[in-house]
């Protein structure tokens, strides 16, 4: 069979019934419209106040903003097909939907890794805290993790690109990612999917090791604590930990099984495209005396001066 030159591909999303397609699509937008503006409150209210001079808020506010560029490169796609049912990517399109999603997922991984590190410092090195996390240094951290996310996210593109295709083009999926591009190629893709399980699924898989166990380590300190910010600093630790969980177990269920293992992919994908950067905000803002504070200070001191 000879290859072709695709110019599309048809994404066969997440449901067949039409019923459920309509009724998810308003599902999906009220989400969307959520996470929009849940996170944006969120950086919005830590750059309009003085929480963006500590280190941990600074990178609150990117991971805010991460969670919006991440669910932006699927959410409208998804929302769009399920309502007028039309699942077509173009080759090109398809690329860069790829590369968006692995590039602003990668960097949302790497700034809770940043966030970990900032807590670890803080809670376990308080004396060498504002020495150790000055601005330029959380500016670097913050460079050093988008660097981190494109090297990531080109190593996908590369893979893709070199692949031959012979005419199928339908993926079993409803963005464009590497599994099911894989599964489409007409070569054989043992040693590519290998090399993918290495470079994301085991790249999460320590990276989630690694988050877990230096949050064992700040808890144990600050059980050896009885300061007056112990309360509040578990508070925050078990905001971070929930977020940790909660975005990288459904990564790791996802890009750890070998490709013909792959079945709730979707499942998966659906779970930290969406549900996850619905509830960051939550979980960050709910259990958070400062961010409440500031939220309070910010949006009523504009509804006052809106008012005179």
């Amino acid at each position: 069979m000879g290859y072709v030159n695709l110019t599309e591909f048809i994404l066969l999303g997440l449901f067949h019934n039409e019923d459920v397609k309509a009724m998810c699509s308003v599902l999906f937008l009220l989400c969307y419209l959520a996470i929009l503006c849940g996170n944006l409150v969120v950086l919005l209210t830590i750059r309009g106040s003085q929480l963006s001079e500590h280190p941990m808020y600074f990178f609150l506010s990117y991971l805010s903003l991460m969670d919006v560029c991440f669910t932006s490169t699927v959410a409208p796609k998804l929302i769009i097909d399920l309502l007028v049912q039309c699942n077509a990517i173009s080759y090109n399109g398809c690329i860069v939907q790829m590369f968006s999603a692995h590039f602003f997922g990668a960097t949302e991984i790497f700034i809770l890794v940043v966030m970990a590190y900032d807590r670890y410092v803080a809670i376990c090195r308080p004396l060498y805290y504002m020495i150790t996390m000055n601005r330029p240094v959380c500016y670097v951290l913050v460079i050093v993790s988008v660097i981190g996310a494109f090297m990531h996210s080109l190593v996908h593109v590369l893979i893709v690109i070199r692949l031959p295709f012979c005419g199928a083009n339908e993926i079993d999926h409803y963005f464009c990612d590497i599994f099911p591009l894989l599964k489409l190629a007409c070569a054989d893709t043992r040693l590519l999917v290998i090399i993918v399980i290495a470079t994301t699924g085991l790249l999460s898989i320590l990276t989630f090791v690694a988050l877990v166990i230096s949050y064992i380590i700040i808890l144990s300190t600050l059980r050896m604590r009885s300061s007056k910010g112990h309360r509040k600093a578990l508070s925050t630790c078990g905001s971070h930990i929930t977020v940790v969980f909660m975005f990288f177990l459904p990564i790791v269920f996802t890009y750890v099984p070998m490709g013909d293992s792959i079945g709730d992919d979707k499942v998966f994908a659906l779970f930290y495209t969406m549900i996850v950067p619905l509830f960051n905000p939550l979980i960050y803002t709910l259990r958070n005396t400062d961010m409440k504070n500031a939220m309070r200070k910010v949006w009523c001191q504009e509804q006052l001066f809106e008012g005179n």
